[in-house]
C-alpha cells in the first residue's frame, strides 16, 4: 500500500483539526465541569454540532453513504487520521456525530435495514436527533463465545416476543437512546451459527426496562453511558427485523469490524496526548536535583511509547486501507491484528503516564486513569484478545514442508 496520506485526506485532517482548535479544546473544561455535576450533555453541544455541520464536518466515518444522506462519504483510510484526532477528548467525536456506539449502528442499518427501517431508524441517527445502543452481551453466559448468546425472540403472528437481560451495553443508559439492536435466538434448533437474529427494539416498548447505569473501573461514560436492559416479553413488530432472520452474526459481523476500528483510530490520538502530557510534566517537575524528563528512566518510557505508536498507527492505516478495498469480510485478519495491538499499547502508555504524573495521573484532573480504564475495557469489549488471536492463528498459513525436509534447516546425518 501507499503509505502516504492522500491530499484529499491531508485537507480534511487541516479542516478538522482547525476546528478542533477553535470551537472543541476550549470548551474542554466546561464540558469536565458539566458532566461532574449532571449525566446530561453539556448544554452548548447543541451548537457544536450545528456548527460542525455547516462546516461539512458531519458524519464523517459513513464511507456508504446514499446520495440524499448527510455526510462526507470519506473511505476508510481518509477517516483514520480524523479519528485520531477527535480521540485525543474522549467527547470529541459526538461534535461531529461520530460517536459509537451510532456509527456502527449506523452502518448496520444502511447494509442490512429495509427502506422503511431506514427512515425510522437511521434518518434520525444521521441527522443526531437521536440515539441508539447494540445488545449482545449477557451477565449469564460467556459472552465471548457469540453463539451462547441465550435472550429469546418468539414468533407470535406478525411479531416478536422477546426474554432476555442484556448488559455492558454501549449507550444503553444515554438519556436520548432510543432504540436498541438486539441479537437474541429466533430458532434454537437451528445451526449454532444460524439461531441468531437481529431485531429493532424501541426503548419505549413495553418490558424494556434500564436496570442500572453501569461504570467500568470506577469511570462513567458520559458520552454513550453504559447500561444494563432487562427485556421481559416485549412485543416488537416482525417488520422490525434487521436483515433476514438467522443472520444475526452477519449483522452483528458488518457493524463489529467498523467498531472495531474506530475505537483503535481514536485511541491512537488518545497516545498521542498521552505522549505530550509526559513530555511536559516531566521537564516541568524536578527530583532529586534534576528535572524529571533528564532521568534515563523517562526518557525509555517516552521513547517506547513513540516506537509502539507509530507502529500501531501503521498497523491500522493498513486495515482502514484493506476495508476500502476489500470490504467487511476481506479484512478480518487486519481487524483482529490491531483489535489486539492497540488496546494493549494504550494500556501501556497509559500506565506510563500515570507513573510520570504521580498521584495527580489517577484524578479526575487528567484523562490518563480514564484511558487507561478504556485500554483494559477494549481488550474485552467487541471480542476479547483470545478470542482474536485465536481468529489470527486460524489464518496463519501451515508451510509446505515438514521439519525433516525443511530446505532452511541443515541435513541430519545418516
Amino acid at each position: 500500500m501507499d503509505f502516504d496520506l492522500s491530499a484529499t485526506s491531508e485537507a480534511w485532517r487541516g479542516r478538522l483539526q482547525s476546528f478542533f482548535d477553535r470551537e472543541v479544546l476550549p470548551r474542554h473544561r466546561a464540558w469536565v465541569e458539566q458532566t461532574a455535576s449532571s449525566r446530561q450533555t453539556p448544554p452548548f453541544m447543541a451548537d457544536l454540532q450545528a456548527k460542525a455541520r455547516a462546516a461539512g464536518l458531519w458524519n464523517l466515518g459513513l464511507p456508504e453513504l446514499g446520495p440524499d444522506e448527510p455526510g462526507t462519504r470519506l473511505s476508510n483510510l481518509e477517516y483514520a487520521p480524523l479519528a485520531e484526532i477527535m480521540g485525543r477528548l474522549f467527547w470529541a467525536p459526538e461534535v461531529f456525530n461520530c460517536q459509537a456506539p451510532d456509527v456502527p449502528n449506523m452502518i448496520a442499518l444502511q447494509n442490512c435495514a429495509t427502506p422503511a427501517q431506514k427512515a425510522q431508524w437511521l434518518r434520525p441517527l444521521l441527522e443526531a436527533e437521536t440515539r441508539s445502543a447494540f445488545g449482545m452481551t449477557e451477565p449469564d453466559v460467556a459472552s465471548s463465545d457469540a453463539t451462547n448468546i441465550a435472550t429469546r425472540m418468539v414468533r407470535d403472528g406478525d411479531d416478536y416476543v422477546i426474554n432476555g437481560r442484556k448488559w455492558f451495553i454501549t449507550g444503553a443508559a444515554h438519556p436520548r437512546c432510543s432504540f436498541l439492536i438486539v441479537l437474541g435466538v429466533t430458532d434454537p434448533e437451528a445451526d449454532r451459527t444460524r439461531r441468531h437474529s437481529c431485531v429493532i427494539v424501541p426503548m419505549n416498548a413495553p418490558g424494556v426496562r434500564l436496570v442500572r447505569p453501569l461504570r467500568w473501573m470506577g469511570c462513567e461514560d458520559h458520552v454513550a453511558p453504559i447500561g444494563e436492559i432487562d427485556l421481559d416479553s416485549v412485543r416488537v413488530p416482525r417488520a422490525n427485523l434487521l436483515g433476514a432472520e438467522g443472520e444475526g452474526f452477519k449483522v452483528a459481523q458488518i457493524r463489529l469490524g467498523p467498531a472495531r476500528i474506530h475505537h483503535c483510530m481514536r485511541s491512537i490520538g488518545l497516545c498521542e496526548l498521552l505522549i505530550e502530557l509526559m513530555m511536559v510534566r516531566s521537564a516541568e517537575r524536578s527530583a532529586f536535583g534534576r528535572t524529571v524528563i533528564q532521568y534515563d528512566t523517562v526518557q525509555r518510557w517516552i521513547a517506547e511509547s513513540r516506537v509502539e505508536l507509530e507502529q500501531a498507527r501503521l498497523l491500522a492505516y493498513r486495515c482502514a486501507w484493506r476495508l476500502d478495498q476489500a470490504g467487511h469480510h476481506g479484512a478480518w485478519r487486519d481487524v483482529s491484528l490491531i483489535k489486539v495491538a492497540v488496546p494493549a499499547m494504550l494500556q501501556r502508555i497509559a500506565d506510563r503516564a500515570m507513573q510520570v504524573f504521580g498521584a495527580m495521573g489517577g484524578s479526575d484532573d487528567t484523562p490518563i486513569h480514564q484511558a487507561l480504564a478504556w485500554g483494559r475495557l477494549l481488550r474485552i469489549g467487541d471480542g476479547p484478545d483470545e478470542v482474536h488471536l485465536r481468529q489470527i492463528f486460524r489464518m496463519e498459513p501451515m508451510p509446505a514442508w515438514s521439519i525433516a525436509d525443511s530446505p532452511y534447516l541443515a541435513t541430519h546425518p545418516a
